[in-house]
């Protein structure tokens, strides 16, 4: 590039540089990254020879220097290898001063060299310096240069300190700077401070960068009446970190856990620390270690940890890494993260893992012996016999739960076997009674198995299965019953005595001599009777169909029968009796009480018949007026079919509750008859309402008639006396009638 290029990208490379006033060397705070020195000084006499070293800087980005360039504001001056300053061609206008500018990944940062002795260099040389070109001399105020300052944090007192110096070609006597912004004159206040004559900058406390790590600030020129002279210009303050803050971790122990046997390098978990330190830079570079590991067997190096991923990775052979053979089954390291890349110098952070040895299904379940005996009484059911077995995998896991299976010797099934969970133990249970005469012994071949399956390279052997020998004990059961239940169909009201059924009960002790006897257990009516000894039933009550105690024309009693055994013992049977319908009740009409209105237009009921007798002992009902002469003048009963006859009004009647005498017959052989009354309320209909109110009862029989010749004979009695009492009599007689009665009654006499 050319020479006013490469001047111009050196000017805004001093404007993101500090210039330190004073040497500062390395171990005063401990290593800042840059110029170790910032100022130097070359004696001039008479020019610089090509080539010939001039001095030595001395600059350390605290990581190796790797990567390092410099640059020099002169054109004819460069720094080498060496860090020597030296001249490109021989020169004779090298100017009073010049600035290096070293910079690398770590480090970016000034130096200025002063020469003694040297001539100054024209105005165009010097504009050519600070990057400005051509600029005329009426543009000579915006000449104001405040280069990039750095100041170190946690710097010790005493306060102030000097940081940099902002430039100004054109200062005159009457000039003063001024400097504002926020570490200025706004929040925080006060933090630099400017020299108003010289233009240096200076710290006035001690900084923090995680706080606060870089600072904008105004700076600009004027007059002694505060006329603006030159700029505001930015200045731009960075606060350099120092290693002032240790790695922390973002949990204190953390968990976690590998299958046994996984392969080398496996990874585990992964560690993470942070720094608050500048990330930029080594104070913020963290390198992690595992400082200890217990326990320390087999091996204390069965993990590694990646000093910058933080991956924990395993070490050890898959062979070793056995999780029933390792002393135990979880693992502690400590974990270091240390900063500056795990120098020595670095801070420290520590935190635990914990890492868990998982387990996989590499070991079948074996029988802890090859033959289990048990003995069960026949006829009862439970548990018989626990299978116990080894697993060496972890317990409460699919590869340690076993399942059991019975592969040989059920065919009934009357064996069935679980898992306790708690033992891991089989449960061989009786879950169909066994029977002693049929079968004495069975010979069972259970299997265990995993829940999960075996790894490939393990499978199950002959310790997976076991054989289970079952004696059957001999028991006296009780006489069972056959059929159970014995059903039998007999007619209703049989005479007393009748043989009902006979009870059939067999002793299932075929090898032992027992006798049987039998009795009633449950007899609800009491109307059977046992023969002890034959098991005939008989009846000792009548047999009856409609009782209470028959249900669906079936009645069920209950009888036992009992052995002669040393310990005697008994069973259950059930009988059942169908019981045949015999016409034995009388049909009746429902409802019992009916309404008709006075108006024969509307005075029409339905009745229906009723029996408790079943078909055809029942329906078809035939229901006819009684045999009362008259009856049929004022009523008519017409069938409507099998079951309902229709009831009219033939005429009109006084409002008034009526007894009408029915004759109802049924369908048995022979038929029944039931002569009844039902009750009729003649009552006024108008406008869909019945009012049945103030009905008397009105009763068509001997006692009307009887009451109708008394008053008759007192009537004409008192046509030929004149006897009060004989006339007091009679009304007296009528008014006793109820009412309904005088309205039926026309007899036309007068009380004299």
């Amino acid at each position: 590039s050319s020479l006013g290029d490469r001047i111009l990208v050196f000017f805004f490379s001093v404007v993101s540089q500090v210039v330190h006033i004073g040497a500062q060397k390395e171990g005063e705070e401990g290593c800042v990254p840059g110029f170790q020195v910032k100022e130097y000084q070359v004696e001039y006499n008479g020019g610089f020879q090509k080539d010939n070293p001039l001095m030595k800087v001395f600059f350390d980005d605290c990581a190796g220097n790797e990567g390092l360039a410099f640059e020099v504001s002169h054109p004819n001056f460069q720094v080498d290898q060496e860090m020597n300053l030296v001249a490109r061609r021989d020169v004779m206008d090298s100017g009073t001063v010049m600035f290096i500018h070293g910079v690398n990944e770590h480090a970016d940062d000034m130096a200025q060299v002063d020469i003694v002795g040297a001539p100054p260099r024209s105005p165009q040389t010097l504009r050519e310096i600070l990057g400005l070109g051509q600029i005329q001399p009426y543009r000579s105020k915006r000449a104001l240069f405040a280069p990039r300052m750095h100041v170190n944090e946690n710097m010790e007192p005493p306060f102030p300190k000097v940081i940099g110096t902002v430039m100004s070609p054109g200062m005159e006597n009457d000039h003063i700077f001024h400097m504002t912004g926020s570490g200025a004159d706004q929040d925080p206040k006060g933090v630099f401070t400017i020299n108003r004559v010289t233009g240096e900058v200076s710290v006035s406390q001690e900084l923090d960068r995680e706080a606060i790590s870089s600072y904008t600030l105004e700076v600009s020129v004027t007059d002694l009446s505060g006329k603006l002279v030159e700029g505001p210009v930015a200045l731009l303050v960075d606060v350099n970190d120092q290693n002032d803050n240790r790695p922390i971790f973002k949990e204190t122990r953390y968990a976690g856990e590998v299958l046994e046997g996984s392969p080398t390098g496996t990874v585990v978990m992964t560690m993470t620390a942070e720094d608050a330190d500048d990330p930029r830079l080594q104070n913020a570079v963290l390198r992690y270690n595992i400082v200890r590991q217990s326990p320390d067997k087999p091996s204390p190096n069965m993990f590694y940890i990646n000093p910058e991923s933080g991956n924990i990775v395993t070490v050890i052979s898959p062979t070793l890494l056995d999780r029933e053979t390792l002393p135990t089954t979880q693992y502690e390291l400590e974990i270091v993260a240390q900063d500056m890349k795990g120098r020595d110098v670095g801070l420290t952070g520590t935190a635990t893992a914990t890492i868990t040895i998982t387990d996989k299904n590499d070991h079948a379940p074996e029988f802890t012996h090859s033959l289990f005996q048990a003995n069960v009484d026949e006829g009862s059911t439970g548990v018989a016999v626990n299978l116990t077995v080894d697993d060496r995998d972890d317990p409460a896991t699919g590869a340690w739960r076993a399942i059991y299976s019975i592969i040989n010797g059920d065919p009934t099934q009357n064996f069935e076997i679980q898992t306790n969970p708690d033992n891991n133990e089989g449960m061989l249970s009786v879950v169909k009674p066994l029977d002693y005469e049929s079968v004495v012994f069975h010979t069972l071949l259970i299997k265990v198995e995993n829940e999960d399956p075996l790894v490939p390279d393990v499978g199950y052997g002959s310790s997976s299965t076991a054989t289970v020998h079952i004696t059957v004990l001999d028991v006296n059961e009780g006489p069972v019953f056959f059929p159970d239940p014995l059903q039998v169909t007999k007619m209703e009201n049989i005479p007393l005595g009748s043989f009902v059924a006979l009870l059939n009960a067999t002793d299932p002790d075929v090898l032992q001599s027992q006798s049987i006897r039998f009795a009633v257990l449950r007899d609800p009516a009491n109307w059977l009777s046992v023969n002890p000894v034959r098991g005939t039933v008989n009846t000792s009550a009548n047999l009856d169909r409609e009782s209470p105690y028959v249900h669906d024309n079936k009645y069920t009693a209950i009888f036992m029968a009992t052995d002669n055994g040393n310990r005697p013992a008994s069973g259950t049977g059930t009988l059942v009796i169908h019981l045949e319908d015999y016409n034995d009740n009388a049909p009746y009409v429902h409802p019992s009480v009916v309404r008709v209105c006075e108006d024969t237009k509307d005075s029409v009921v339905i009745v229906g018949g009723r029996d408790r007798d079943i078909h055809p002992n029942a329906g078809p009902f035939k229901i006819e007026l009684g045999k009362q002469p008259g009856l049929e003048k004022t009523w008519k009963v017409s069938r409507v079919n099998n079951t309902h006859a229709q009831i009219m009004l033939l005429q009109s009647m006084k409002r008034a509750n009526y007894q009408l005498p029915l004759v109802v017959t049924d369908s048995g052989l022979p038929p029944l008859s039931n002569s009844t009354e039902i009750k009729v309320q003649v009552c006024t209909c108008k406008k869909n309402r019945m009012d049945c109110s103030s009905a008397g009862s009105v009763r068509s029989n001997l006692m009307m008639l009887l009451y109708t010749v008394s008053l008759v004979l007192l009537s004409l009695f008192c046509e030929y006396t004149v006897s009060l009492v004989g006339c007091d009599c009679g009304i007296q007689l009528w008014t006793s009638l109820p009412l309904n009665y005088h309205n039926n009654l026309d007899l036309g006499f007068v009380a004299r």
